[in-house]
């Protein structure tokens, strides 16, 4: 996001999924998204994204960041973003909470596989 200096991002999803386990941080995910939306739509849109964007904080955002995390997420091409371009959109943005995805999915392979045989 451009005024936003990158080295000044720290990423709390990892933390948060270590903390509160894959259910967990879905739940959290999900009250995030409830925090955001405009409740009217059940969607976030822009207007709701930089009316309620201090609560995460990120007052700091400018417009054109927010409609970047908008375009980013936006898979349907609607606008805006549902439940579920949000959740995606919140995994993407933690690249350690991607790399530790393939970790998990593995490790639950190998797990589904013994318990094959």
């Amino acid at each position: 996001m451009a005024s936003e200096d990158p080295s000044n991002f720290q990423d709390f999803l990892p933390l948060m999924a270590h903390k509160l386990g894959g259910e967990g941080l879905m739940s959290e995910l999900c009250n995030g998204f409830n925090l955001l939306m405009d409740s009217s739509k059940g969607v976030i849109t822009f207007e709701s994204l930089k009316r309620n964007s201090a609560l995460l904080g990120l007052e700091s955002l400018s417009d054109d960041d927010l409609w970047s995390m908008l375009r980013e997420g936006d898979f349907d091409g609607d606008g805006a973003l549902n439940q579920m371009e949000f959740c995606v959109l919140m995994f993407r943005l933690s690249p350690e909470l991607m790399e530790e995805s393939e970790f998990w999915l593995e490790d639950a392979l190998q797990h589904e596989l013994k318990n094959y045989h």
